[in-house]
């Protein structure tokens, strides 16, 4: 077994590229850019609320850091150190061999310098604090929402839930529907590069971490605005709609921008060959009203909005449980949600649009 310092220079002492004093020190030196904004972020993942306990290491590592580089794509920075502080139940070098090759293909793919961190005995946890820049008064806020502004949102929403009910038992997903859905769960893919695009166009923005409904009702509440979506092509109720709205670890970019820029996320969609597809529009109203419509234009109440820590029993990666905010049926699900990622045709889900698509 080797001891906690022999762990940390094998396995996470690695080259920086952008950081004067790295790993091995009391602290990190480092200098931000002239003209750039500090950008900081904060994120835990626990065993059995975050993570099954058999979920593959090196998958974990990508994810652990993957959601903190959401947090830069959200707020339209350039991610560019981290630290990380790691509880294990116990020393198995293959096991953290895996979890660090993760770690740091996920740096390495989105210019990311581990700069120091902690570790102890424990249940197994993992927290990261990213820090990234961005030009001084450009970063993407979710306070800046305006009534008439578009609503978007990145990607296939909801595959990652999918694959977490099918790993659960509480679905049945066949191929290549249950590929796409583990990959979505397993390697979520930061939108860095849609949230650096979004600079100058995006009037506020957020990742999808806790449900799609969830997460824009935090955008609609700092900016004291309602807002009014209408999604084709949206899954009878249960669980399959339930994952679309509700579910959660998609890690796509949901956004508002002026409709004036509508052309020019059709171009940026292309651009970076991301889905991109238009939900809903921003009312005036009271601060976080959401209203969600059939495509007749019905008033749908939707069975929740998303996962909360304290209101929510497990069950994101843990036992499932018999709670009540669950969707109603579960099963088999059959869906154009295998449709492949690429493709930056934008779909706008208006009735009075003359594009129309479904989401999934």
């Amino acid at each position: 077994m080797s001891s906690e310092f022999e762990l940390i220079d094998h396995f996470f002492k690695r080259p920086t590229r952008h950081t004067v004093l790295g790993v091995g020190d009391d602290g990190a030196l480092v200098v931000p850019t002239p003209g750039q904004e500090l950008v900081v972020s904060t994120d835990l993942l626990v065993e059995g609320t975050h993570f099954l306990a058999d979920t593959d290491p090196e998958a974990l590592g990508w994810k652990t850091l993957a959601v903190n580089v959401s947090d830069m794509a959200a707020m339209g920075a350039q991610p560019r150190w981290a630290t990380l502080a790691l509880a294990l139940p116990e020393a198995s070098a293959d096991w953290i061999d895996g979890f660090a090759r993760g770690f740091f293909d996920c740096a390495t793919r989105f210019g990311v310098d581990l700069i120091g961190g902690d570790t102890t005995r424990g249940p197994r946890a993992f927290c990261v604090t990213i820090l990234g820049e961005t030009p001084a008064g450009q970063a993407l806020r979710r306070d800046g929402a305006r009534p008439g502004d578009s609503i978007w949102i990145s990607g296939r929403p909801g595959r990652a839930a999918l694959g977490l009910a099918h790993l659960q038992g509480r679905t049945a997903l066949a191929e290549p529907l249950l590929a796409a859905c583990l990959a979505a769960l397993h390697r979520p893919q930061p939108r860095v590069a849609l949230g650096l695009a979004l600079r100058g166009i995006a009037s506020a923005a957020i990742d999808v971490s806790d449900g799609l409904l969830a997460d824009l009702g935090h955008i609609l509440e700092q900016s004291a605005v309602a807002a009014r979506l209408h999604i084709a092509g949206l899954p009878a109720a249960g669980l399959e709609r339930d994952c679309l709205l509700a579910g959660g670890d998609d890690y796509e970019l949901l956004f508002t921008s002026a409709s004036s820029f509508d052309s020019s996320i059709a171009a940026l969609a292309d651009t970076l060959d991301l889905p991109l597809t238009r939900i809903g529009e921003v009312e005036p109203g009271p601060p976080g009203e959401l209203v969600l419509c059939d495509r007749d234009g019905k008033d749908i109440t939707p069975g929740r909005r998303g996962y909360d820590h304290f209101m929510s029993r497990p069950e994101r990666e843990g036992t499932v449980s018999s709670d009540m905010s669950r969707p109603e049926r579960e099963g088999t699900v059959s869906s154009d949600m295998s449709r492949p990622e690429g493709g930056g045709t934008v779909s706008s889900d208006m009735p009075r649009s003359s594009r129309t698509g479904p989401l999934p």
